[in-house]
């Protein structure tokens, strides 16, 4: 099915903003060298021999391993979008229509998390998944259910403090006023609602949001807590906190490139050139901690680091940010260190070792303090794993699929 380029012109400053930002020439980037493309090949290669091979075991969404098999949750948990954004991944590097079955069915099996009031992961759900199902199909049951999801998420705004609080149900005192750096990835799905509807609501929400968490979450130097804590009722910013940092004044690493990538996103769906300069600042702090592995540890800050366990999570996920940051703010040096993480979660970080692995990347850590799964393999470590190669060896197909290109979506070619 073939459908022509589709915009949605919106009357906002941050929707016409958008527009002239996504209109601007892009310069196409560079190749990187023989070397770096030749791993980069080999990586995808291995990712999509790998996801053939264990996709028909599957029984549920992986939310991550133990002793090297998926342990599985049938409702997706927060994760779910990630397999079946694997799998079209896996589809664009191939052209195995296999993968493409298996992402809509993996989809289709997410459609009750659409109404779902009680998270505010509905981006981490739907994005990867039913987002990308329309850009690859233009079957508008994906739109619909999309939109349907981001009205789910938009009834988690706070007016009064201006955020989406991160957890809880919505009569349920308890984090009532908390908010995490993570929710910065769930915000495209508003953006995603407003180009489809035209209803400024959604991307407002995206934009107050995001602004409140530019204005308490950065320190001077650019690193990120968590947590931030507000009083759901006044609104007053109380402090930062953290759940899987190391503590409220750590930089736990997965957090910091959610924020480099997520407020990367956001000046893309914006053209606010505040987001820009947030999400440069985050990135410039966590290039400066990288250690010379380039596979960050599971927190900047830990006492023990730079010898402490590894999150290659967070390095796949901060290389997608970075390249990402390049392409919008022409700074290069962002690109040559994307390449550099990448390489070495190709080279270190993948499962090659191991017949019995059924994950593409290990090393990563879901909860150091709650010592829940240390260095144990992640959907979302491969997910990000497979972007961001594809990124560098096929940038237009993953512009199909995740739409690097701002405010104008465009429904894709399917087969």
């Amino acid at each position: 099915m073939s459908m022509s380029r589709r915009e949605v012109l919106v009357s906002t400053t941050a929707g016409a903003a958008a527009l002239t930002a996504s209109t601007a020439p892009a310069t196409a980037a560079p190749p990187p060298p023989a070397p770096a493309l030749r791993t980069l090949r080999d990586a995808a290669d291995y990712a999509v021999a790998k996801v053939r091979a264990t996709a028909p075991t599957v029984t549920g969404f992986p939310v991550g391993t133990r002793f090297e098999k998926w342990v599985y949750a049938q409702n997706g948990d927060w994760v779910g979008g990630f397999w079946p954004g694997t799998l079209w991944m896996a589809w664009l590097h191939s052209g195995d229509d296999a993968f493409r079955a298996q992402a809509l069915t993996w989809a289709a099996r997410l459609a009750p998390r659409q109404n779902d009031t009680s998270t505010h992961d509905l981006g981490f759900l739907f994005t990867p998944s039913w987002v990308t199902a329309w850009r690859l199909t233009g079957e508008e049951k994906w739109r619909t259910g999309a939109v349907r999801a981001a009205d789910s998420l938009v009834r988690r705004y706070n007016p009064r403090g201006r955020f989406l609080r991160a957890w809880g149900a919505l009569d349920d005192p308890a984090d009532a006023g908390r908010v995490i750096i993570d929710t910065m990835m769930n915000l495209d799905l508003l953006a995603f609602a407003t180009r489809q509807t035209g209803d400024p609501r959604y991307l407002d929400i995206a934009v107050e949001h995001g602004r409140t968490v530019q204005r308490v979450f950065p320190r001077p130097d650019g690193s990120l807590p968590h947590v931030y804590d507000f009083d759901p009722d006044s609104g007053a910013a109380l402090g930062p906190g953290t759940v899987q940092g190391y503590s409220p004044a750590s930089s736990w690493s997965r957090g910091q490139a959610w924020g480099v990538y997520g407020f990367t996103t956001l000046y893309r769906r914006t053209g606010d050139a505040g987001f820009l300069a947030t999400a440069r600042r985050l990135a410039d702090y966590a290039v400066a901690a990288l250690g010379p592995d380039h596979v960050p540890v599971w927190d900047f800050r830990a006492p023990q680091q730079p010898h402490d366990v590894k999150d290659a999570s967070a390095g796949a996920i901060l290389a997608c940010g970075l390249l990402d940051l390049a392409a919008v703010s022409g700074r290069a040096a962002y690109r040559a260190v994307a390449l550099r993480l990448l390489t070495a979660l190709a080279e270190t970080c993948l499962t090659r070792a191991s017949t019995r692995a059924q994950a593409v990347v290990a090393r990563c850590t879901r909860n150091r303090p709650a010592e829940d799964g240390i260095e144990i393999s992640l959907p979302y470590a491969d997910y990000y794993l497979l972007e961001g190669v594809l990124r560098v060896l096929r940038p237009a197909e993953v512009d199909r699929a995740i739409d690097l290109s701002g405010p104008g979506d465009r429904p894709a070619t399917g087969t």
